[in-house]
């Protein structure tokens, strides 16, 4: 990292870039756009786009490198007496904020993505990364389990899933509403499935006994009847 100054100009850099990127994908699609139409329009050379994004793909996508960073720093700071599902449910929440600081960019994105087969098959391999990340974190806390892999790797997925659910469904309003409030009610749901504490328990009193007499279908139902009273200690 270099002096304050030196890098004061970098974000401004690469956020031109990425707004000239959009407004050539909105304009002219983005397969019929190139790095150089970006560059020219932002004013830099192409060297200054690689810098910061190793292929055009990854222009479309600027914000989740740093999202798994920060999730991963979430991840490794969780105390032992932390609820793992809570602390995964808490981390998949900062992905939900990184997309609502910018609605309008979010939206733009989305539908960008649901036009280009590449850019979805890139956006599944970041979701993928995400869902690692809970997946090596639940694996690690639950590593005395004898079901730890499988159930890190189950829960992990279900967090993802009722991320993307809440997720899509704001997306596909054009961003209105409250995307906060909705992933916080889907990951409530894998949260009151998963955590130890949401087992519901039959009573004891509930367990009924199962007595089974074996006899030949000759015996008389009355030595039947004698005998299962006998099995049940009601002589």
């Amino acid at each position: 990292m270099g002096t304050a100054s030196t890098n004061s100009p970098k974000p401004a850099m690469r956020d031109s870039l990425i707004a000239a990127a959009f407004q050539l994908f909105l304009e002219r699609g983005y397969e019929q756009t190139t790095v150089d139409d970006i560059v020219t329009l932002a004013g830099v050379g192409r060297r200054s786009f690689f810098r910061y994004f190793p292929s055009k793909e990854d222009v479309v996508f600027p914000d989740h490198e740093q999202c798994l960073a920060d999730m991963t720093r979430f991840l490794a700071a969780s105390a032992d007496s932390d609820d793992p599902i809570v602390r995964v449910c808490d981390a998949a929440r900062l992905v939900m904020r990184m997309y609502a600081e910018n609605p309008t960019f979010s939206v733009q994105r989305y539908r960008l993505t649901r036009e280009v087969t590449g850019l979805r098959t890139y956006e599944l391999s970041v979701v993928w990364r995400y869902e690692k990340t809970l997946g090596d974190y639940l694996r690690t806390r639950w590593a005395d389990r004898r079901d730890g892999t499988l159930r890190a790797n189950v829960v992990a997925a279900a967090v993802v899933a009722a991320h993307n659910h809440a997720l899509r469904h704001w997306l596909r309003s054009g961003g209105e509403g409250d995307p906060l409030a909705e992933v916080d009610q889907a990951l409530e749901f894998v949260r009151t499935t998963w955590s130890p504490d949401a087992v519901a328990v039959a009573p004891a009193e509930e367990t009924e006994d199962v007595v089974v007499v074996i006899t030949k279908r000759s015996t008389p139902m009355w030595r039947v009847v004698r005998e299962v009273e006998s099995s049940l200690g009601e002589n």
